[in-house]
């Protein structure tokens, strides 16, 4: 019998608590959603107390997320023998994670409710589902679900909470949710053979490598399209550019991605790059 099969958590390691919780927050998304909560903020016109605010909220509700995952998954990531896992391998005590998650939440929750009602049970929703995809979807054909209720509901997190709250344009939420899925299957695409070890079976673990390089151009250029023909008035020369770069990126990703694992993703940040500038550009998130 294969011992890995039945693999615990590692013993911790004494003294490296901090630098464990630091990294298993996963933070690079974390970083990357709350700069990206911040840019819509300040597009929208809050001012310096108020951004600071959101950003806040939304930074812990993330933390929350990206703890909750890695402990959630340690004794899956050990079995799978997963490295850079530092509730599995013995960095931090999964425990302590859960504590951090719990903690993170607890902070989520207050400063969500402090941008307003309606501000805050929209983004308490999006948390939600985050926190549903890591001990249910993630596992599931659903699990595009969470992402593209989360990022579809940042633009509207920022609009309700502004002193006039408002819903934003629906090609706001329409891009944010297309963007979502296009996040999950880039994110997941590098890591499908190490999560099927895992036992996972998400929609790209079903679909496998080569399908999802193959569908992860579709909500990329999809998020482009709704952002240049959802305003209304002419789409004009920028808008035909962004398209432009939005099919060639993403088609050149998913070809790289063939040689370099990493490729996909690469060619999807660069769509979703030039995605935030069109929706800041157009005012999607202002009312």
């Amino acid at each position: 019998m294969d011992a890995a099969r039945w693999a615990e958590p590692a013993a911790v390691r004494p003294g490296r608590t901090g630098l464990g919780l630091a990294l298993a927050c996963h933070p690079g998304p974390v970083a990357a959603v709350t700069a990206l909560a911040c840019a819509l903020a300040l597009g929208a016109g809050h001012g310096p107390g108020r951004l600071a605010l959101v950003g806040a909220a939304v930074l812990a509700g993330q933390l929350s997320v990206g703890w909750c995952n890695d402990a959630f998954d340690a004794g899956r990531d050990a079995r799978a023998g997963r490295r850079g896992k530092p509730a599995a391998d013995g960095t931090v005590a999964v425990s302590a994670v859960w504590t951090a998650a719990a903690v993170a939440l607890a902070l989520c929750a207050v400063l969500s409710l402090a941008c307003g009602g309606r501000a805050g049970a929209v983004h308490l929703a999006a948390v939600g589902a985050a926190w549903l995809y890591n001990v249910r979807l993630k596992a599931t054909v659903l699990s595009w679900l969470p992402y593209a209720v989360g990022f579809g509901a940042l633009p509207a997190v920022v609009t309700l909470a502004l002193p006039v709250a408002a819903w934003p344009r629906w090609w706001a939420l329409a891009a944010g949710a297309l963007l979502g899925v296009a996040a999950h299957l880039g994110d997941t695409l590098a890591d499908i053979p190490q999560d099927r070890a895992a036992g996972i079976r998400g929609l790209p673990h079903r679909l496998g490598s080569a399908g999802t390089r193959l569908l992860l151009p579709v909500p990329l250029v999809a998020a482009t399209a709704v952002l240049v023909l959802g305003p209304p008035g002419p789409a004009g020369a920028g808008g035909a550019a962004a398209l432009v770069l939005a099919c060639g990126a993403a088609s050149a990703g998913g070809l790289l991605g063939r040689w370099w694992r990493k490729g996909a993703l690469a060619g999807a940040v660069v769509v979703a790059a030039a995605d935030v500038a069109l929706l800041l550009a157009r005012g999607a998130v202002s009312i």
